[in-house]
């Protein structure tokens, strides 16, 4: 059916001879351009292969060519119809290239090399990357009443190219791996059975790139990262919420940012971050899984669920002199005591945990770009985590709309 299919549009197709516009046409150099034929030309629809014959232009000024047809379908720059661009950004921005070219071939017939779909996804990325940066309306209606925003960051296995001269992790002091850094935005009015706050279905967005967040005091813009936290804050926004509460780790440049746009923000220390570090000074202290260690660790949760973070410091700091552990844990509690205080944080109905961006650092990131045996270029995972951040925020049908529009303007 679709053989049948590809032969009837190629028929349709070729049967109309309305891209001959005249002996001569104007050129985009300014000159004019003269006829010089039919040409054919293949190309991959959604039915598959398909030639066309086409009506071919020159100009004897410039030396390039092109073909009225090719524009009108948009075929100019590659030779997938949009149809199958939108199939393969789908595809590729959820599995391998390689398994994208499969899953078109065995899902659709459609015949597209591993090679051709990193190509056009990547530039459909970074279409996409240019979407995100200037299609900024702000969301239409009354402000939300309460809206969080989350920032977090996590490796991404890079080429070795990309890491030269670059600290790291490993033994030898050098890096495997990039910090791409995501942001989140969300509401979370829904509550479970227990009262708990739950995320609203379908109402987390993210975006996401390997850019810095660090605004050095005498650079004339913001910091990459910075601008993209901002641009999606006031998409969503957040800006205008009733309440702004931003969730984080504890890492400087999270709040750095938040403090940049949003003073009036509610700033709370991600819960489960908080009481991690117990563990880990526990374990020096007394030995891993000691039964001591284990009651120590359990009574200073005792005191971050109560919000005593006085007696919690206190208690951590009996050990700063003999671990360095206990040293630097009390070094983020006394930096982060006020945004600790999460009896009153739950009495206001809010979240305390940041799990929507934990959560958004596997599915928008992790399981595209962190699969066995990947290893990436800065400009193509910057695109890719483009498309794929469109994807999961319900953004793609949106991205293609306005992709089709770029083409046909220019």
């Amino acid at each position: 059916m679709h053989r049948l299919a590809a032969r009837s549009l190629e028929a349709r197709l070729n049967s109309d001879h309305s891209d001959y516009v005249g002996p001569h046409t104007a050129c985009a150099c300014g000159a004019a351009t003269r006829y010089a034929g039919r040409r054919p030309r293949s190309a991959e629809s959604v039915f598959g292969a398909i030639t066309l014959i086409r009506a071919y232009y020159h100009c004897d000024t410039c030396k390039n060519g092109f073909c009225p047809r090719d524009r009108a379908l948009r075929i100019e720059d590659s030779h997938l119809t949009p149809g199958v661009l939108r199939m393969v950004g789908a595809v590729a921005s959820c599995v391998s290239f390689d398994e994208a070219s499969t899953l078109l071939d065995e899902l659709g017939g459609i015949s597209v090399s591993t090679r051709q779909v990193e190509r056009e996804a990547e530039r459909l990325g970074e279409g996409a990357a240019r979407f995100e940066r200037e299609v900024v309306e702000p969301a239409a209606g009354p402000p939300p009443a309460t809206m969080y925003l989350g920032q977090d960051g996590t490796g991404v296995p890079m080429r070795k190219e990309e890491l030269e001269g670059r600290a790291g992790k490993q033994a030898d002091g050098s890096s495997k791996t990039r910090e791409m850094k995501l942001v989140a935005v969300w509401t979370a009015d829904d509550h479970d059975k227990d009262g708990h706050p739950m995320r609203d279905k379908g109402s987390v967005t993210y975006t996401a790139a390997i850019e810095s967040a660090e605004t050095k005091d005498t650079a004339k813009e913001l910091a990459p990262f910075t601008q993209r936290v901002h641009r999606e804050a006031v998409r969503r926004g957040y800006d205008r919420a009733v309440r702004k509460v931003a969730l984080g780790d504890g890492a400087p440049w999270l709040w750095n940012i938040v403090a940049e746009f949003y003073d009036d923000a509610i700033e709370i220390l991600d819960k489960f971050h908080a009481k991690e570090h117990l563990q880990t000074v526990a374990n020096e202290v007394f030995g891993p899984k000691s039964e001591a260690g284990k009651k120590w660790s359990a009574d200073r949760c005792d005191e971050i669920d109560r919000g005593a973070t006085g007696e919690l410091i206190a208690a951590v700091g009996r050990h700063a002199l003999k671990s360095e552990e206990a040293r630097k844990a009390v070094g983020y509690y006394i930096t982060n005591q006020d945004r600790m205080d999460y009896p009153r944080y739950e009495a206001m109905g809010l979240c305390v945990g940041s799990g929507v961006v934990e959560a958004g650092c596997k599915t928008a990131i992790g399981v595209r770009m962190k699969r066995a045996g990947m290893h990436w270029s800065l400009r193509g995972v910057n695109a890719i985590a483009a498309l794929r951040c469109c994807r999961v925020s319900g953004r793609y049908e949106e991205l293609m709309e306005w992709w089709a529009e770029q083409q046909l303007a220019a």
